[in-house]
């Protein structure tokens, strides 16, 4: 312990900060990946065969990086913009009563087709695609929807993949340019058709046109903007992370269009704010790859 102008500094051990970093990263990588993660982790990455995508593939790199964290967060905020969309997450995916079980079976599910052997990643979309058949039911406003529409489908993956991307060329160790960024559409949309979903598009151009020919059926709900508020400002958090998750939050935020801020019934940032958000979203984003770099994060990716 140092004292510098009459204030008391500690300079923990190097020892000591390497097993508080490796306790906070292990508690945060359990948090998202689960109670299983670790033999998860194993499986994924250590049982030999065939892959979907080879190792330097551009899904590999955007999928490994911890910008993952802003982009799940976006995708969840922009998929809810859709009321079949919202519909279906509000009565069956448990995302208020087990938020951390639902994040671990995304994780999970992400990190067997990207990393996984072809048969795993094959089993893993085939359970996803049972459990979506089950999901039937109606909107507020009486319109039907099963989980398993291929249109929807389609609207859950373009927000999916659009948010990881924008994340990733925003946050991410090393951003993809645009030939790569084509690739990971690319190589995304294997793993959308694999799940049924229709007319997926295969480049940046695509995946933007696509967004753009959803926007009538988009807008503002109720259901909508309660998520917002539960993921914002009511998140399943502990204390000690919570810091660290508005930092993500706020990143999500300022990275949507301004039309789905507005539909969401949230303050868009001027330039000002939009640069402190996008400097909160970055340091998270490195603490997060500094806590995880000795081990890997959700779903058994690398963290890079």
């Amino acid at each position: 312990m140092t004292t510098t102008a009459g204030r008391d500094t500690v300079h923990p051990a190097p020892r000591g900060l390497r097993a508080l970093r490796a306790q906070v990263g292990t508690r945060l990588f359990l948090r998202v990946a689960g109670p299983d993660g670790a033999e998860s982790r194993e499986r994924i990455h250590g049982t030999p065969g065939p892959r979907w995508f080879p190792p330097d593939a551009a899904i590999r790199t955007v999928h490994g990086d911890a910008s993952m964290f802003v982009g799940g967060l976006r995708a969840l905020l922009l998929q809810s913009l859709h009321p079949a969309a919202m519909a279906a997450v509000g009565a069956h995916s448990g995302y208020r009563g087990d938020p951390w079980g639902r994040l671990a079976r995304t994780s999970t599910f992400l990190a067997e087709t990207v990393f996984g052997t072809a048969d795993d990643a094959e089993a893993a979309v085939q359970r996803v695609r049972a459990v979506h058949a089950r999901i039937r039911g109606t909107t507020p406003d009486g319109i039907a929807y099963a989980a398993d529409d291929p249109e929807l489908l389609r609207w859950v993956h373009v927000a999916e993949i659009d948010s990881f991307l924008r994340a990733h060329r925003r946050y991410g160790v090393h951003p993809l340019d645009a030939t790569r960024a084509d690739e990971y559409v690319a190589q995304a949309a294997v793993v959308g058709r694999a799940l049924g979903a229709s007319d997926v598009p295969t480049s940046v151009a695509g995946l933007a046109a696509a967004i753009d020919a959803f926007r009538p059926v988009l807008g503002p709900s109720a259901a909508a903007r309660d998520a917002a508020r539960f993921l914002l400002h009511e998140p399943p958090v502990p204390v000690s992370l919570r810091a660290g998750y508005l930092g993500l939050a706020r990143a999500a935020v300022a990275s949507l269009p301004a039309w789905a801020v507005e539909d969401l019934g949230l303050r868009a940032p001027g330039p000002a704010r939009r640069r402190l958000d996008e400097a909160a979203g970055a340091a998270a984003t490195r603490t997060i790859r500094w806590l995880l770099a000795a081990g890997e994060p959700a779903g058994g990716a690398p963290a890079r």
